[in-house]
């Protein structure tokens, strides 16, 4: 998780996607883990830039789960070559 960062209690990462179309592929991706996980990021996207946070809101903290779907959107940026 080399490219994640902590602010407080969140986790913070932002991917460049190739072009805008692998950058919506890539949110489209991470929002079927995040469903199958019942954790949802935070997720704001600038063009083929996608601004994510990550935190536990029920917990009002970092937890096991935010580190887990960060793997996973680690893997889903690099199978789409972010």
């Amino acid at each position: 998780m080399t490219d994640w960062k902590q602010e407080g209690e969140v986790l913070r990462r932002s991917i460049s996607a190739p072009d805008f179309p692998t950058a919506i592929r890539i949110v489209d991706a991470i929002a079927v883990k995040a469903e199958e996980l019942n954790h949802h990021p935070d997720i704001d996207i600038r063009w083929r830039t996608l601004h994510l946070a990550l935190t536990t809101h029920d917990a009002g903290r970092l937890t096991e789960l935010d580190h887990t779907l960060a793997a996973i959107i680690d893997d889903i940026a690099r199978e789409h070559g972010a």
